[in-house]
């Protein structure tokens, strides 16, 4: 003390701020530190990831925790995964009209000439309305689009449902809509330049500027559909009984019979007579069509002009109870159409069947008188 006052009172005050200082011990507080447990004295302090990522060695902050947490192989894992993750297939399901749909496509000829047709069908089975113009389905197996006859086959037919484009090449020549077998929307054809040639607009299987006719003054019991575009016959023609069974379908282009004509049964929808007009409506109409084919009330074909098939003179076989109409044994044949004739092989007369002919119909469409 007496030393301290000899040197003066500034010196002795720096002499008892030094000694304070060297009897606090120094502690090294890290991140990885805990409250509750503080450092011994003289044990080393812990690596701060904050202040010692720039030494030599130690890893950046942005890997430090994968690396410290992940190995090679749980790294390699975890990549592969992400890999197949984005390889999955969009599950996002295809919807038409509210029904689940499927695509499918067909070609047809070879080289230039080739036609791809895509077209899209109900995933889930469901059979067409009967009082339709014209169903329209899928064959898988001949790889086609057919024209339903009567009820489809769910095991093997597809119901078209959704757009349907036909190609030839890269030039679009045909668009459209199908709902439930049958047209619907706008319909439009191009020819080779893809000049818009045609333009059709359907609702359900009828053309919009179609003539219907009922049979009852509430308009449910469908007589007959005749399809007019811009005054023209065109589309689908259909004619039914007055039980709502089809008795004929057909095809009318530029005003014109087109195709095959066929005339039903009135039994589940089978096929009676069919009559051929020609291919395009843009030649003069047959006046007298031809009788291609004719099927028994079974549904059996009993002529058919391209086959060379003609057993219209012979009696409808009895067959199995079980065949769709067939006639118990002991009964009397079905008188035949018309007789049979000595013919050459090869060589069939022109088949005609005398008052049956497809219906007349008007060249333009019925005026509709103006509502009170």
């Amino acid at each position: 003390m007496m030393l301290l006052l000899r040197v003066g009172p500034r010196l002795a005050v720096l002499f008892m701020l030094l000694g304070l200082a060297g009897a606090c011990t120094r502690k090294v507080v890290s991140f990885n530190s805990k409250l509750d447990q503080p450092l011994l004295a003289g044990s080393p302090a812990p690596g701060d990831t904050l202040t010692t990522t720039s030494r030599k060695g130690q890893p950046k902050l942005s890997i430090a925790g994968r690396k410290a947490v992940l190995t090679k192989e749980e790294e390699r894992a975890a990549k592969e995964a992400e890999k197949a993750a984005q390889r999955k297939p969009n599950t996002k399901k295809k919807l038409f009209l509210g029904e689940r749909i499927k695509k499918g496509y067909f070609k047809t000829g070879q080289g230039k000439s080739q036609i791809i047709t895509v077209f899209y069908y109900l995933k889930t089975f469901r059979q067409p309305s009967g009082m339709a113009p014209a169903v329209y389905y899928y064959s898988p197996r001949k790889h086609k689009i057919f024209t339903a006859s009567g009820e489809l086959d769910p095991s093997t037919d597809k119901v078209l449902h959704g757009p349907f484009k036909r190609m030839q090449g890269t030039q679009v020549i045909e668009t459209g809509y199908y709902a439930l077998g049958t047209k619907h929307l706008r319909w439009e054809r191009f020819d080779g330049k893809g000049n818009l040639t045609a333009k059709t607009h359907y609702e359900m299987g009828y053309p919009r500027d179609a003539n219907i006719s009922y049979y009852d003054g509430g308009n449910t019991m469908v007589k007959e559909v005749v399809p007019y575009v811009n005054g023209k016959l065109e589309g689908d023609y259909a004619k039914f009984t007055a039980d709502g069974k089809r008795e004929w379908t057909g095809h009318f282009e530029n005003g014109r019979r087109i195709g095959e004509w066929t005339n039903y049964w009135d039994y589940k929808g089978y096929r009676h007579y069919v009559f051929q007009y020609g291919e395009t409506g843009y030649e003069p109409e047959v006046t007298e069509p031809e009788l291609i084919r004719e099927y028994s009330h079974g549904g059996s074909p009993i002529y058919d002009k391209d086959k060379n098939l003609d057993k219209r003179g012979e009696p409808e076989p009895t067959g199995t109870p079980n065949r769709p109409g067939a006639r118990p044994a002991g009964t009397a044949p079905r008188a035949p159409v018309r007789k049979a004739q000595e013919r050459r092989p090869g060589y069939h007369p022109k088949a005609t069947v005398p008052g049956v002919t497809p219906p007349a119909v008007p060249a333009s469409p019925t005026p509709v008188a103006p509502a009170n």
